[in-house]
């Protein structure tokens, strides 16, 4: 029985290519992948759905380390889809290898992101992996070269499919008749190609270009704001945005809070010194029920000692100039 792994995203496309795949009695497994940028919550509902095992690996750090320098750089914002689909196939090539899978594949289609799936993107991909003959996209092999698993015989070409360009109606009728009836809207999941979050972390990596995944969780957690070259402030933005960021920090996280009024809970982030704590403190007490007061009592904890830092409110508009 032949076997096959896909990158997986729980996406129409990535469903569509695993179920034609399957249809031609081949064996399909899956592999998502995780990252501070992107989960896998969408596949793991889509397999689930669909009946195709499912495995999910974490690469956050490497993934981190590869979007601080893509090798063919950015697209409109902050996302390298040519670096991350090569990165990608290049963990899930080791897993084929060690697993015993006889080819990779995905639902990538030819032409549907301009830059990133034109036919010389793909096949820099194929490069980039170092996995270039282990790589098939059912939804638009006919399309694209003979890949040395039509070759083979592992799968049949002429079962495969030409779909291309940006229009899904060629999907929307396959899904139809595959019996695909549930599926996520096209786009999203990966906050990289969001325009407010890819401003941020141009910031970050400005400031701090040794960051890690903990600064970028910090990230999507709260409102940041810039309180020096060296330091930040995250500031929750409800309830569970205050529960997250305590989570996050955990015990050696430095956290801000209003004694006597509620409001939001601060973190700060990097090498900050004692104005950057008072500045953060006195955003802190800007956001909290004491705003009008004078004076604000506002409580600094970290690794379990606590300090009482008496503060001005900061002015609103001052404050908001210093948001990222």
């Amino acid at each position: 029985m032949v076997k096959a792994l896909g990158i997986f995203s729980g996406g129409l496309d990535s469903i569509l290519a695993a179920l034609l795949l399957r249809r031609q009695g081949i064996e399909v497994y899956c592999i998502c992948f995780t990252s501070p940028f992107f989960d896998c919550d969408k596949a793991r509902s889509a397999a689930q759905r669909y009946d195709l095992p499912l495995q999910v690996m974490d690469i956050g750090p490497e993934h981190l380390q590869m979007v601080k320098n893509p090798r063919y750089g950015y697209g409109r914002n902050m996302n390298p889809c040519i670096d991350c689909h090569a990165q990608m196939f290049e963990f899930a090539g080791k897993v084929m290898q060690e697993q015993g899978y006889d080819f990779l594949f995905s639902g990538e289609v030819l032409g549907q992101r301009p830059k990133s799936q034109n036919q010389t993107a793909l096949m820099a991909v194929n490069k980039a992996s170092t996995w270039a003959g282990k790589i098939l996209r059912p939804l638009s092999a006919k399309l694209l070269p003979v890949t040395p698993i039509e070759e083979a015989g592992l799968v049949d070409r002429e079962q495969l499919l030409d779909i291309q360009g940006r229009s899904r109606k060629a999907q929307e009728q396959l899904a139809a008749e595959l019996g695909v009836t549930d599926y996520p809207s096209s786009g999203g999941g990966c906050v990289l190609t969001e325009n407010s979050f890819s401003g941020r972390l141009k910031d970050l990596f400005a400031h701090n270009p040794e960051c890690g995944t903990y600064d970028i969780e910090l990230l999507k957690l709260g409102r940041p704001f810039r309180l020096s070259t060296a330091a930040k402030l995250t500031l929750g933005r409800n309830r569970s945005s205050n529960e997250a960021l305590k989570r996050l920090a955990g015990e050696s996280g430095l956290l801000l809070r209003c004694c006597n009024f509620s409001g939001p809970l601060g973190v700060i982030s990097g090498d900050a010194q004692a104005d950057d704590l008072a500045r953060g403190a006195a955003i802190v007490a800007s956001y909290g029920k004491g705003a009008q007061q004078e004076q604000v009592e506002v409580l600094l904890s970290c690794a379990g000692e606590q300090q009482i830092l008496t503060v001005e409110p900061m002015p609103r508009a001052e404050a908001q100039a210093m948001l990222l």
